[in-house]
């Protein structure tokens, strides 16, 4: 394996600037799997939120208030 991680290092090496970022770029976007217990707690947040917004349950500031 250390052999392999050497090569591959080289290989880096001998890549420019923009093609180091694109390969970084493919390798987060590969680690950044989305989470469908995740979407699933933030949708059911979201769906709170918008319930307690609509029967007045939560304070809100407008806008132009906060600007």
């Amino acid at each position: 394996m250390a052999t392999i991680n050497k090569e591959i290092e080289a290989k880096i090496q001998s890549l420019s600037d923009t093609e180091k970022l694109k390969l970084v770029d493919s390798i987060l976007m590969q680690l950044d799997k989305p989470d469908p217990e995740i979407d699933r707690i933030w949708a059911e947040e979201a769906r709170n939120r918008w319930q307690a917004y609509k029967a007045g349950k939560l304070e809100t500031v407008s806008y132009e208030k906060d600007s």
